[in-house]
C-alpha cells in the first residue's frame, strides 16, 4: 500500500525544487518593490511564474503518475524483469535502473541454478525410486518362498539400506553442511568394517577375498570415506563373477587398490565412468544401473582431499586406486 497520497508523495520529491524557485520568486519582488517598481508588474510577475511553474509542475506530476503506475503494475504481477522499467530521466534513476537491472541479473542465474538442482535431485529420485522397488520386490518374493531364505533377504535389505545411504549422502554433498570431520585413522579397521558388511554377500556369489592389511594410518573422515569404500566394494560385487576374486592391498605408502577379476570396463568409457548418470556398456547389460554410485565416489574423494582412479581390462577385471595422501586445503 501507498504511504501517503500520490501528489503528496511527488510533492515531497520535488520539495527543494519547488523552495528554491519561492525563494527566486521572493527576492524578484523585493528587488521589484526596493527599486519602487508599481504593484501591478510585481503582481503580472508572480502570475507569469505561477502559470509557468503550475504548467511544468503538471508535466512533471504526470511523468511521476506514469511511472508510478507502471512500477506498481509490475509489482503487482510479480514480473521480475526490466525491461518495461520507465525510461531514466535523471542521474540517480539510471543509478537505480542499473542496481535493478544487476539485481534481476543475479537473480536470473541464481534461479537457473536452482532449476538445474532441482532438476538434477528430480532425476536422481526417479531413479532411485525405480532401483530400490528391486530389492522390495526380491524380498516380497522370498517371503513367498517360505522359509529357509534368511541369507538372501538380509542381502536385499542390505541393498535397500545401501540405496537410503546414497539418497542421504547425494544430499548431504550439495548442502553447506557436510559434516566433515577429519582426523587420523587406522584404514585397515575402516576395510575390515566394510568387508564384514558384505561378507554374506561374498558367500553367497561365491566370491573369493584376498586382504592385504596395508596398516596404514591416515588423515580422513571415518564416515564418508567408509561410504566411499563401501560403493567400490558394492561394484566390485556387482560385476564380479561366481567363483571371482576380488582383492584389497595397498600400492606405495598412501594408494589403496580395490581389483576384481570381473567383467571390466570397455576402453572407451573409461574416460566418462565417473561423469554424472553415464552408464557406458555395463550399464546397458544392467538396465537397474543409474550412474550415481562412482559419481558420488569422486566427489567423495574430492571432498576428503583424496584421489581416485580406474584402470581396467574388458572381460579381465577392474582396479581402483584411491590416493590417501594427506590433504590439501586452503586457509581461509
Amino acid at each position: 500500500m501507498r504511504d501517503k497520497p500520490l501528489f503528496f508523495a511527488w510533492l515531497a520529491s520535488r520539495q527543494l525544487v519547488a523552495a528554491a524557485g519561492l525563494l527566486c520568486a521572493g527576492i524578484a519582488a523585493l528587488i521589484f518593490w526596493l527599486y519602487g517598481l508599481p504593484k501591478e508588474a510585481i503582481i503580472y510577475l508572480f502570475c507569469l511564474c505561477a502559470a509557468g511553474t503550475v504548467f511544468f509542475a503538471g508535466i512533471s506530476f504526470l511523468r511521476f503518475w506514469r511511472k508510478d503506475k507502471i512500477l506498481r503494475k509490475m509489482e503487482e504481477e510479480i514480473l521480475v524483469t526490466t525491461e518495461d522499467l520507465p525510461e531514466a530521466t535523471t542521474l540517480i534513476e539510471a543509478d537505480y535502473s542499473r542496481l535493478l537491472h544487476r539485481l534481476v541479473r543475479e537473480n536470473r542465474q541464481l534461479q537457473a541454478q536452482a532449476d538445474a538442482s532441482l532438476a538434477d535431485l528430480t532425476a536422481y529420485y526417479t531413479l532411485w525410486v525405480h532401483q530400490i522397488k528391486t530389492p522390495i520386490a526380491a524380498m516380497d518374493l522370498l517371503l513367498q518362498s517360505g522359509p529357509g531364505k534368511a541369507t538372501e533377504l538380509e542381502i536385499e535389505l542390505q541393498k535397500i539400506s545401501q540405496y537410503v545411504d546414497m539418497v542421504l549422502q547425494y544430499l548431504r554433498l550439495d548442502s553447506e553442511a557436510k559434516d566433515l570431520v577429519l582426523h587420523r585413522c587406522h584404514l585397515d579397521q575402516i576395510l575390515r568394517q566394510t568387508v564384514r558388511k558384505y561378507a554374506k554377500l561374498f558367500i553367497l556369489k561365491k566370491i573369493r577375498l584376498t586382504f592385504q592389511e596395508t596398516h596404514l594410518e591416515i588423515l580422513s573422515d571415518e564416515k564418508w570415506l567408509s561410504f566411499l569404500l563401501e560403493q567400490l566394494l558394492s561394484n566390485a560385487l556387482k560385476y564380479t563373477p561366481s567363483g571371482g576374486e576380488i582383492s584389497i592391498f595397498s600400492e606405495g605408502e598412501q594408494t589403496l587398490v580395490i581389483a576384481d577379476t570381473g567383467i571390466g570396463i570397455a576402453p572407451e568409457d573409461l574416460p566418462r565412468v565417473f561423469d554424472k548418470g553415464f552408464t557406458g556398456n555395463n550399464g546397458r547389460m544392467d538396465q537397474k544401473a543409474t550412474g550415481i554410485g562412482l559419481y558420488l565416489c569422486r566427489r567423495v574423494a574430492a571432498l576428503l582431499g583424496h584421489t581416485i582412479s580406474i584402470t581396467s581390462q574388458q572381460g579381465q577385471g577392474t582396479q581402483v586406486h584411491i590416493g590417501l595422501g594427506r590433504p590439501k586445503f586452503e586457509v581461509e
